[in-house]
């Protein structure tokens, strides 16, 4: 069977608008002044927004929830804390405060002890005594933190591990001496100064990989914050089904009573005049909420209509796409459709994602058709997953074998896909491991 997509309202009815018809509203509502279509561009998506909450619940699969980010504490309130289960004397807790006031995101310290002296002013004060402190501050959790660099670092927690841990003395010896070489991932030089063959290097490795060298990322996470898509797909006896979700499209409805008062109060009164007013605002607000809709419904289901094959296969699948192939489509501005598609999310059984995802750019093939950028990512998020480690794949390559399938695309462009990715280069991929 040819797969076609079809468009569902929040009640569950087919090929039809999303309706008001739930909306009690009398013959005050009936008689309404209110034109049968409304400018689509109208501003209330850009005021409500009810696809973002923070919540501090735990999400399952089955709901309509991604998970986008962590924990709340800064680095800061985390070591304070601790500070203050430490048995500090006063003059200990000052100087920790100020050590502590000087970690940086990343879990290391911005200043010299020196510095650290000076800031507490207190008159009599030592220089050990501040190394002393900083060397219990370098044991709070997570190890290693106010750290002066990485392998000072490195070492604090290579020093919690029992002596006899195998190539614990050769890692030590690596990170003190040639943290260079490892930064640089040149394993032949490393074999070559430290004397160790290839396989007692990679377990040497196994070992430093084991470490944080950012111990404040342990800590310093985002706010906690779960995404409710708008609407969402799910393939139904072969069609690809396109629903809003009911949860992100408010069921209001005009009071009865105020309702009915406007039809009984005299309209020359200051009561009557507001009650009017107020009820004419509240019934354009209800009709600008549906053509909201109607229009996420619409241009949803546009998206999914040609992206079908994302759906099917994958981002690999997925088809080069502009705005104005969107706003032609349905017949609305592209601002409209940027609009509507920013902070707007479709639930789909790949995941969740933003509907300006499925939007990109093109690159021509050999064959004389089209791939879109988000599939050449995922081409090249491919080919680096499969590459052997010790001889990661160079852009120049990765370009090659594209080629080799039908997709001329530049090292250059292919480099600023693989960054975009958060991927580094292939010098700095290279792996014993």
């Amino acid at each position: 069977n040819e797969t076609t997509t079809e468009q569902v309202t929040s009640d569950g009815s087919e090929d039809q608008k999303v309706s008001i018809d739930e909306i009690s509203t009398t013959e005050a509502m009936e008689k309404s002044d209110i034109p049968e279509e409304l400018n689509i561009d109208t501003t209330w998506e850009d005021s409500y927004s009810a696809g973002v909450s923070n919540t501090g619940a735990v999400s399952s699969p089955a709901d309509d929830y991604t998970y986008q980010g962590e924990t709340t504490d800064s680095i800061q309130d985390h070591l304070l804390w601790q500070m203050e289960l430490t048995p500090f004397t006063n003059t200990d807790k000052t100087i920790a405060i100020a050590i502590i006031e000087a970690v940086d995101d990343a879990g290391y310290l911005t200043v010299s002890p020196e510095d650290i002296l000076d800031s507490v002013g207190t008159e009599g004060l030592e220089l050990d005594e501040v190394e002393a402190v900083l060397k219990r501050i370098n044991m709070f959790d997570p190890i290693g933190v106010a750290a002066r660099s990485i392998p000072d670092c490195l070492l604090i927690q290579l020093n919690q591990f029992s002596a006899d841990t195998p190539y614990l003395k050769e890692s030590k010896l690596i990170i003190n001496e040639h943290i260079d070489l490892l930064g640089n991932r040149d394993y032949r030089q490393l074999m070559r100064k430290t004397k160790l063959k290839e396989e007692q290097l990679r377990e040497v490795m196994r070992l430093i990989q084991s470490l944080n060298p950012r111990p404040g990322d342990a800590v310093i996470k985002g706010n906690d914050q779960y995404v409710v898509p708008d609407v969402t797909v799910e393939k139904k006896n072969g069609r690809w089904v396109v629903e809003l979700n009911s949860d992100t499209a408010p069921k209001l409805s005009i009071n009865k009573q105020y309702a009915a008062m406007s039809k009984t109060m005299k309209s020359s009164t200051d009561d009557g005049q507001f009650i009017r007013s107020n009820l004419q605002e509240a019934k354009w607000f209800i009709k600008s909420l549906e053509s909201r809709n109607d229009t996420l419904l619409k241009v949803s289901n546009c998206i999914v209509q040609r992206q079908q094959g994302f759906l099917e296969h994958g981002a690999e699948a997925m088809r080069p796409m502009v705005l104005n192939d969107i706003a032609e489509a349905v017949d609305m501005h592209e601002s409209t459709i940027s609009r509507v598609t920013t902070q707007k999310y479709m639930h789909t059984p790949r995941g969740i994602f933003e509907l300006k995802y499925f939007f990109s750019s093109h690159v021509s093939t050999e064959n004389g058709g089209e791939c879109s950028s988000t599939a050449i990512r995922s081409l090249i998020k491919k080919l680096i997953l499969a590459e052997t480690p010790a001889k990661p794949l160079s852009d120049s390559k990765m370009a090659n074998i594209l080629a080799e399938q039908g997709i001329k695309v530049a090292r250059r462009t292919i480099a600023k896909y693989r960054e975009s990715l958060a991927i580094p280069p292939s010098n700095q991929r290279k792996s014993l491991l």
